[in-house]
């Protein structure tokens, strides 16, 4: 009996001891993936792809050194550790394609599920890098190489800083504006992931009348409410919002939203 208790202790801490191990990498604390080799990795394969994506449309105007990609790499906004495994990494992506310019904000994000194993698989914007198939000079169709691909890094590569950030980027989400009982405009605005958040202030006007201005701070990954204190005019049909960034990027011009 005695026997029996001892071997059953004994196999309740290694059990114990393995879940905690477990715990430790699941939680990112012990892991080799980490925000830094993430940066280093991503760039590096996602050159090498869209080399080949243009030798498939028969371009040879650029090459892996000649695109300067850079990233900048997130685990699940700016409340959780940029370390582990896990489907919730997003990294926003910058490089120089003459035919290719980047959008205002500078970069494509790219969402990315990093393994335990050290590798991991990326998905960029189509805007950029184009669909899951592309016609090549010949006029097949061919799968993009660009659209999604995998990547490994070396987990004893160096955990050091890269120094690459980039602005979040604020955006309108409200698709119009509905006043409420007050007759008080309401928008909804996200931002981000990107280096420091979202701040600033947003000016409001119906067909040219004042409705107010507010102030922005945001983090990144975040979404809020923007809320103006005077009434819309009767018969307004539209707001234009005008923004002033001073943390992030934000709409470059005047915003129109219809009045619904």
């Amino acid at each position: 009996m005695r026997r029996s208790i001892v071997t059953l202790l004994a196999v309740l801490v290694v059990v114990l001891g393995l879940g905690g191990a477990v715990l430790a990498v699941g939680g990112g604390g012990q892991s080799t993936v980490t925000r830094a080799r993430l940066e280093r990795s991503l760039p590096e394969v996602f050159a090498n792809n869209y080399v080949r994506m243009t030798h498939l449309l028969g371009r040879h105007d650029v090459t892996p050194a000649s695109l300067h990609a850079q990233a900048m790499c997130d685990k699940h906004g700016p409340d959780v550790a940029d370390i582990g495994p896990g489907g919730d990494w997003t990294c926003l992506m910058s490089w120089t394609d003459p035919q290719v310019p980047m959008p205002p904000e500078g970069y494509g994000k790219f969402e990315v599920n990093v393994h335990a194993n050290d590798c991991y698989t990326a998905g960029g914007p189509s805007k950029l890098v184009g669909f899951l198939t592309i016609t090549d000079q010949r006029g097949n169709d061919v799968d993009n190489p660009v659209f999604e691909f995998d990547g490994c890094f070396d987990p004893s590569s160096s955990n050091a800083t890269t120094g690459v950030l980039f602005p979040s980027l604020l955006s309108v989400t409200s698709p119009a504006v509905s006043p409420d009982a007050s007759g008080r405009v309401n928008v909804q605005v996200t931002c981000g992931t990107g280096s420091d958040g979202c701040a600033g202030t947003v000016t409001a006007a119906a067909d040219g009348t004042p409705l107010g201005t507010q102030s922005l701070a945001m983090k990144e990954e975040a979404t809020d409410t923007v809320s103006f204190g005077t009434p819309l005019p009767s018969g307004a049909s539209e707001v234009t919002l005008t923004f002033l960034i001073s943390t992030g990027f934000g709409p470059p011009k005047p915003v129109t939203l219809p009045v619904s």
